[in-house]
């Protein structure tokens, strides 16, 4: 299995830190408001390497952290006239449903920022100690990690201290260098909250972003572990800034870097500030979740997307061939588990997640098994079934998985779907009896009537398949 990793700037082979165990840390979100098709790009990509580091006979230790605590939750609560905890409640409750309906499987542990505010301000005392960072001496409060004094700073992106912009994360008047970022941010009495400080050596206050995660890293996986992950938008400052402090505390952090690309609109990163967000459930109300979540895994992580809802509904009309070869096999082979996946996926998985070529092996098998059909039930049709699912379930699209329903459907819903059954397999017996009287002109009205209520048709040597 090879990754491409970020700091190298390679595809490399991966070498866990300890055979058989994989520990994977992944930037989360900020819970300051919705969470659109942007925002769970990073959850859906990493669900997939989790998954098939686990078909790969890895025990994953998967660790993807939630921001709770951070300037813009409180300046949107302010502006909402809220407390900054009740919104940041509320919009990890709306992040949750928005993973659950995309089938994203909770991590081992979702630790968040307000938890373990201990662990950060240990960890600044520690970069003090060892000469890396320094309390402001203009009284705020602030701390800030002494860019200068590790050698090492920008290896991750490959920059030079020099060429770098200011660190905009706290006022510059206490900063030695405009480039050192806070550590610790002192409480604000006319313009904060006293809920947004908790104690600390340096006064009352809260953690900076970036020594967020690396606490929260170190505490579930370790001094070092394996993959660290996140968005392309996170390499600089926030995963050069972990790197950095992580490091210069002592500690080798991750081994590898991975970061998935943007999900874009009219070629720009699709996010709140640019207007340009679609909320998970505003998408939802249009297409179904396991068609999104297709669309998504169909493209390479490391692969600009430039949404909309035309190239979604392509991906969602391809989604339902393969259902579709599923729905009649199981109705031939009656139930289909998960068999062996095709070398061609495999091939293409470990090579850095491949997905393009996995759906592609897919979209393969479904079609020799669609010629499998006309003969019947056999084993090399239920093989063909079973090995489409097995793929399906690698990338979480397992149209068969109990998750896409459990929850999914109301007992309305049930009753719906009961209905139009048994209404189409009237018309479908009508249409049987129109034909056998050869009165094939009722015949072909009720199949237009079908196709106008949304309903395909398909005659086969078993009889008719219907399909929305």
């Amino acid at each position: 299995m090879r990754l491409y990793d970020t700091a190298t700037r390679q595809v490399r082979d991966f070498v866990p830190l300890e055979a058989g165990k994989a520990g994977i840390y992944l930037c989360g979100l900020t819970v300051q408001s919705e969470p659109h098709v942007g925002h769970v790009r990073s959850g859906v990509n990493f669900d997939v390497l989790r998954r098939w580091l686990t078909v790969r006979g890895y025990d994953v230790t998967f660790i993807r952290n939630i921001t709770d605590i951070d300037d813009k939750i409180l300046v949107k609560s302010a502006e909402q006239g809220r407390p900054w905890y009740n919104l940041a409640y509320a919009m990890r409750r709306e992040l949750d449903a928005a993973y659950d309906a995309l089938n994203v499987e909770p991590p081992t542990y979702e630790p968040a920022a307000t938890g373990h505010v201990p662990e950060m301000v240990e960890l600044i005392t520690r970069l003090i100690s060892a000469g890396h960072a320094y309390a402001a001496e203009d009284g705020s409060g602030d701390v800030y990690f002494d860019v200068r004094s590790w050698a090492s700073y920008g290896e991750l992106t490959g920059q030079r201290i020099d060429d770098m912009e200011a660190a905009e994360d706290a006022d510059p008047r206490g900063k030695r260098d405009p480039r050192d970022f806070a550590l610790w941010k002192g409480w604000k009495k006319e313009s904060e909250p006293e809920t947004a400080a908790w104690p600390s050596p340096w006064g009352p206050g809260r953690p900076g972003w970036h020594i967020e995660c690396s606490a929260m890293a170190l505490k579930y996986l370790g001094g070092s572990f394996d993959i660290h992950g996140g968005g392309v938008d996170l390499r600089f400052p926030h995963h050069e800034n972990e790197q950095a402090q992580s490091r210069a505390a002592g500690y080798g952090f991750a081994s590898y870097w991975m970061h998935n690309a943007w999900i874009t609109t009219a070629g720009e990163k699709m996010s709140k500030s640019l207007g340009n967000s679609l909320t998970i459930p505003a998408v939802l109300r249009r297409t179904r979740a396991i068609d999104l979540r297709f669309y998504m895994v169909a493209a390479h992580y490391r692969s600009h997307v430039e949404f909309s809802f035309e190239a979604l509904d392509e991906a969602a009309a391809g989604f339902a061939r393969i259902e579709h070869f599923l729905t009649r096999a199981r109705d031939l082979l009656g139930e289909v588990g998960l068999g062996t996946m095709c070398a061609e996926f495999e091939t293409a998985m470990d090579d850095d997640l491949g997905t393009p070529a996995a759906v592609a092996a897919v979209y393969d098998v479904v079609r020799e098994g669609n010629k499998l059909l006309a003969a019947g039930p056999s084993d090399a049709l239920a093989g063909a079934a079973a090995s489409v699912r097995a793929m399906l379930a690698v990338l979480g699209v397992d149209p068969f998985d109990p998750r896409w329903s459990a929850g999914g459907s109301s007992a309305r819903e049930e009753r719906l779907t009961a209905a139009v059954d048994a209404l189409v397999a009237s018309l479908l017996q009508q249409r049987a009896d129109a034909r056998a009287a050869k009165d094939f002109a009722a015949a072909d009205a009720i199949r237009d009537q079908l196709k106008a209520a949304g309903i395909d048709l398909e005659d086969t040597p078993q009889g008719p398949q219907w399909s929305l």
